[in-house]
């Protein structure tokens, strides 16, 4: 089992908590205090403007960790656009900061709700798509959810962290907008 490290109090944070419990790992949330004890997975459940500063108290102690980035890098004063440029992504410049660190892009394409029911709308399994370079930290990351119920689906190398954020930006869209419920989403049929 796995210790983990949850940044963030809100919802994704308590729906990724009680999954990961369930699946027997140990689990913390951290909110705004500094010097906090991290895990073997580091998952960052918070808004990306907050990501700066989490990689600014923690840089040395992220060094060897699996720190999981579930941000969506959206423009929050228009809701229109990602604050990163279009070649590049949240996740590539987390681990560009974070040379040390084994960064996977995962749970952005998920809502909430969808992981706490483990099901799209009620009908299909929620499946987590993970990227990232290093194998071993997927094969870690996997490995912590089972027991879950949620499916987890390889999605290749960091560089598709690129369109795991535009995926993610165009679901917070439709639900902002109500074209889709917070409860929905997208799903994958095999």
């Amino acid at each position: 089992m796995a210790n983990i490290s949850i940044f963030g109090k809100g919802n994704m944070a308590q729906a990724l908590q009680a999954r990961y419990e369930e699946a027997g790992n140990t689990v913390s949330l951290i909110g705004h205090e500094s010097n906090a004890s991290l895990g073997d997975i580091v998952i960052l459940a918070v808004p990306y403007p907050a990501v700066a500063e989490i990689i600014e108290t923690y840089k040395e102690a992220l060094d060897n960790k699996i720190l999981v980035d579930i941000t969506n890098p959206l423009d929050f004063t228009t809701f229109d656009s990602l604050v990163v440029p279009a070649d590049r992504s949240a996740a590539a410049e987390i681990a560009k900061a974070l040379p040390k660190t084994k960064v996977l892009k995962a749970f952005n394409t998920n809502f909430a709700a969808s992981l706490a029911s483990k099901k799209v709308a009620d009908t299909a399994r929620t499946t987590v798509l993970v990227a990232g370079d290093d194998a071993q930290a997927k094969t870690a990351f996997t490995e912590a959810l089972k027991g879950t119920g949620l499916a987890v689906l390889d999605a290749g190398s960091l560089k598709r962290a690129r369109e795991l954020e535009a995926f993610g930006f165009l679901q917070l869209s439709l639900a902002v907008q109500e074209k889709i419920s917070f409860t929905g989403g997208f799903a994958l049929y095999n």
